[in-house]
């Protein structure tokens, strides 16, 4: 085999919470992570959108989701919604 059959290939998972889902087939999820300022130290929120592909359009405003990146879908749509998280769930992750 080549060097390119056995690479594997790791997608990228995030989790966060749905906070629009008006659009066809389509969700913007909201991702918020804690940052360390470099000079105080200090941590603090930073939150990014992300538009996630959705498409039985099962997941609604409010669900705690994890998405993945996929191709581009569109042009602003490179992730897909793969599972919900219930409250009973925690994302394990593969550092």
């Amino acid at each position: 085999m080549t060097d390119a059959a056995e690479k594997k290939i790791i997608k990228r998972r995030l989790e966060g919470t749905v906070v629009s889902d008006k659009m066809q087939k389509t969700v913007v999820v909201s991702v918020t992570r804690f940052k360390k300022h470099p000079k105080y130290l200090k941590y603090y929120k930073v939150s990014r959108r992300f538009k996630a592909h959705d498409e039985n359009d099962e997941y609604k405003v409010g669900d705690k989701v994890v998405i993945e990146e996929a191709r581009p879908l569109s042009k602003d749509k490179q992730w897909k919604v793969i599972s919900k998280i219930t409250n009973n769930q925690e994302l394990i992750t593969n550092n």
